[in-house]
């Protein structure tokens, strides 16, 4: 089972421009990845600017319109993120238990849908695209 575990970092939903994170923390969080990497379960890390530096495509009527942040509707938003692939829902929890995150922040884990959890049609529509379900079932597994 793969699960994405997003950092949901208090704040960040105000942060100006090239906000960066506190060194401490930072050296923090390395040592927390590599466990992560030597335990075998890391597929994929990365950390994201703030929203203050990004842009949002809304589709409202059929077209697309894009906006620069900051969205000053945003409650909370996503710091960084772990690719991770454990046997359960509870060790995904369990690592995410671990984080040395700040006591302000969320992690949120959400499972990937694997190509075994779909229904026979859409199994059918994506067989339409073999080089991306042989990619989609090399990450799955």
């Amino acid at each position: 089972m793969r699960f994405l575990m997003l950092m949901i970092p208090k704040g960040y939903d105000t942060a100006k421009p090239g906000t960066m994170p506190d060194a401490k923390a930072v050296a923090a969080m390395m040592k927390y990845n590599d466990s992560l990497q030597k335990a075998g379960v890391l597929l994929s890390l990365d950390g994201l600017h703030p929203p203050s530096m990004g842009a949002r495509v809304t589709f409202a009527g059929g077209k697309p319109k894009a906006s620069d942040g900051p969205f000053t509707e945003a409650k909370e938003v996503i710091g960084g993120f772990w690719m991770i692939q454990v046997k359960s829902k509870e060790e995904a929890v369990e690592w995410a238990s671990r984080c040395p995150a700040a006591e302000t922040d969320t992690i949120e884990l959400r499972q990937v849908m694997e190509m075994t959890d779909f229904p026979a049609d859409v199994k059918e529509a994506v067989s339409e695209f073999p080089d991306l379900a042989r990619d989609f079932d090399r990450k799955a597994s």
